[in-house]
């Protein structure tokens, strides 16, 4: 039987899109082919920064 997907229109937080919840747990293990997880990853490290900067830059876009 297929599972049921929930679909919440109350305000706070939304139903992310299956592709999201995919990648998400992807780069969690493996972020970007580096053979380390997100949150193993120095926050000094280039691909930290570069997390960062990229987050930082889309809400400022959003904003």
């Amino acid at each position: 039987m297929e599972k049921k997907h929930t679909i919440n229109f109350g305000a706070g937080p939304a139903k992310l899109p299956q592709s999201v919840l995919l990648q998400a747990q992807k780069e969690l293990l493996d972020y970007n082919g580096s053979g380390v997880s997100v949150l193993e990853m120095s926050h000094r490290s280039s691909d930290f920064t570069k997390i960062m900067n990229t987050t930082e830059n889309l809400l400022r876009e959003l904003l």
